[in-house]
């Protein structure tokens, strides 16, 4: 097929996990004869080399700011919620960008990435069939954070939200988000809406299990982005109200925080038994040597990529709930869940000193996305999918 893909970013670094999908949904779909334009928000100075040779042309377009009355004036005017001309858009260079494609090439459909960024470009791309992919309800992630901090600014974000979401996917023939929990939501807000669940994936040649080298004792990991609140929240928690308890029982205990950007806070806490070394080149040295992933996010929407490479790398895993969403691993299977910081000692304690557990954790984490979440298996549901709306 020839697919015209309009993103809210470039699909590189990929330490970025919003980038993920972009570049390997398009790296497997060009690997089997399709031609993929790209238009992404981003800066026009971006080096492309690393992801260039999985579309046939590139045009990355300067983001225009926007401010909170840019918003309401859209909800208090429902004519106006979908552009029909440039001057109407948010960013009239991305619509140009669009028609300078269509004139160039022909298409078979538009697939875009992102809610709030590129909802707005469904009049732009008619009459081809297009399905958007919004990775997460933005609802579900407010309501979340809502319930955590309880300010109004977050109250009113909520209610902004929940309006733009009852109504900014219609014009699409598919919705399609990264987990179960973000399309129940959605489809709470607009039962109408055809809503599809197709995870991410986890490129499997590269997270592979290193069974040459012991695991530490007693090191316990988290990772992400830390330039995240989320994140940030759960790798304070973890070092500061998790941690100490461990030590009273298993005292060699200690803990990384691996990840982009930490905030000023999180570089505080490095010391003996906590290290926070930043973004660092690769991953999965952390992911072969630590003796358990834990993540006890409490915050945030959609799926974790975070746990999924841990999963691949046969690193056992304990989790919170939420961490889980969107995976479909089982509580003392694959994985440890615990839903406390009380739960999240004890599981911690459990699985230190039971190595059969976590051997059997790793083992069957493994399994679980070699079967289930490769980007293949997710390139195959895209395919599906783009069949089904051409037809």
């Amino acid at each position: 097929m020839r697919i015209l893909l309009i993103s809210r970013c470039t699909p590189y670094p990929l330490y970025l996990g919003d980038r993920l999908i972009v570049y390997h949904l398009a790296r497997e779909l060009a690997a089997r004869g399709h031609k993929i334009d790209l238009l992404a928000f981003g800066d026009p100075e971006q080096d492309c080399t690393p992801f260039a040779e999985h579309f046939r042309d590139i045009h990355i377009i300067p983001e225009s700011p926007r401010g909170v009355g840019s918003y309401l004036r859209r909800l208090a005017n429902p004519v106006g919620r979908f552009p029909a001309v440039e001057a109407e858009a948010w960013s009239p260079d991305m619509w140009r960008a669009i028609k300078r494609a269509f004139d160039a090439h022909a298409y078979d459909l538009a697939h875009l990435f992102g809610g709030i960024h590129v909802y707005e470009f469904a009049r732009a791309v008619e009459p081809l069939p297009m399905l958007i992919t919004p990775y997460e309800s933005y609802t579900l992630f407010l309501s979340r954070l809502a319930a955590k901090n309880g300010d109004v600014g977050t109250w009113l974000r909520l209610q902004v939200a929940r309006e733009f979401e009852r109504w900014m996917f219609t014009p699409y023939a598919k919705t399609v988000v990264v987990a179960d929990r973000d399309r129940d939501e959605l489809l709470r807000l607009n039962p109408k809406l055809p809503v599809e669940v197709i995870s991410n994936g986890i490129d499997l040649s590269y997270f592979t299990p290193q069974t040459d080298q012991p695991r530490d004792p007693a090191t316990l990991l988290f990772t992400g982005n830390f330039d995240y609140a989320p994140n940030v929240d759960a790798a304070i928690r973890l070092a500061i109200d998790i941690l100490p308890r461990v030590r009273q029982v298993i005292p060699d205990a200690k803990v990384q925080l691996v990840g982009n950007k930490p905030p000023p806070e999180m570089c505080a806490l490095n010391s003996d038994t906590v290290s926070v070394p930043g973004r660092v080149p690769d991953i999965r040295p952390y992911l072969a040597k630590a003796s358990a992933f834990v993540s006890p996010l409490r915050l945030g929407a959609g799926i974790k990529n975070k746990v999924l490479e841990a999963l691949a790398m046969a690193c056992p895993v304990i989790a919170s709930p939420l961490s889980l969403d969107g995976i479909d691993a089982r509580d003392g299977h694959e994985v440890l869940v615990a839903d406390s910081d009380a739960a999240v000692v004890d599981s911690i304690i459990r699985l230190l000193n039971n190595h059969a557990l976590a051997a059997q954790l790793g083992a069957y984490g493994r399994k679980l996305i070699e079967d289930h979440y490769s980007w293949g298996i997710v390139a195959d549901r895209y395919e599906a999918l783009y069949q089904q709306i051409v037809r």
